[in-house]
């Protein structure tokens, strides 16, 4: 499994393009092409490394904050520029579909009804298992300021857990048990800011469940620049966990 990190950043980070991650099933064709939320920003670094208009199968969208969803409209436009034919699958929380076809209204009027391509939506909340893709999704509200979908992505061996925004829960903790990897906000150091992450909580968070990989993603814009050194003393801390600081366009495989 491949994880292709296409933005790491927040909202107004001009450094950083928005949060999305690109999955590959490096093994198996049919599964993995899944795009895990389409910010402002995302589909210009999607559009980067020139994929083939037919690779992605599913969109995953964790909340209705412009810096994860409003990238869409554009992303479909590209699709039908390319002419595209085969469905797109769109997963996300309940609404996806009213919030999905205002923005394409809004950003691209009489556009929709043009599309050569369907788009499936599948609307999914806490306790359910959706299987799409020859891929099982599981989800989990965080504590954000607007409900917010956490999500675990199983794809043949290999568990991914992606937090959107917000702070870990219960539900997100049982999400995440034994999965392969964390990719998780993490706003500031420690949790200061209502609604959303920080590093301290996600290392917790982390070990509590058992994972030994942690992405730290969505990270205030400052905060980036000054996390190096204490970072350094959060790994010393943290010994079991792995922490991974992702750039715009690094790669890893599980």
């Amino acid at each position: 499994m491949q994880i292709h990190f296409l933005g790491v950043g927040e909202a107004c980070d001009g450094n950083q393009p928005n949060t999305s991650i690109l999955l590959r099933n490096e093994t198996d064709e049919k599964a993995g092409r899944i795009l895990l939320d389409c910010g402002f920003s995302v589909p210009h670094s999607f559009l980067s490394l020139n994929p083939p208009a037919e690779e992605l199968d599913v969109l995953w969208i964790s909340h209705f904050h412009g810096d994860h969803f409003l990238g869409t409209p554009l992303l479909l436009l590209w699709f039908w520029e390319m002419n595209r034919s085969r469905p797109l699958n769109l997963i996300g929380p309940p609404g996806i579909k009213m919030k999905i076809e205002q923005a394409m209204d809004l950003a691209y009027p009489n556009f929709r009804n043009r599309l050569q391509f369907p788009l499936l939506f599948h609307e999914i909340k806490p306790g359910e298992q959706l299987r799409v893709a020859a891929c099982s999704w599981n989800a989990a509200y965080n504590e954000h300021s607007q409900p917010c979908l956490s999500v675990r992505v199983e794809i043949q061996d290999k568990a991914i857990f992606y937090s959107g925004d917000g702070r870990p829960t219960p539900m997100t903790l049982a999400l995440a048990t034994g999965c392969d990897i964390i990719i998780h906000e993490a706003y500031g150091f420690e949790d200061l800011v209502p609604g959303h992450g920080s590093i301290r909580a996600c290392l917790d968070f982390a070990r509590k469940s058992n994972v030994k990989q942690l992405a730290l993603v969505h990270m205030q814009r400052d905060v980036r620049l000054q996390c190096d050194a204490a970072l350094i003393k959060f790994q010393k801390d943290y010994r079991d966990v792995h922490i991974i600081l992702p750039e715009q366009n690094s790669t890893m495989s599980l």
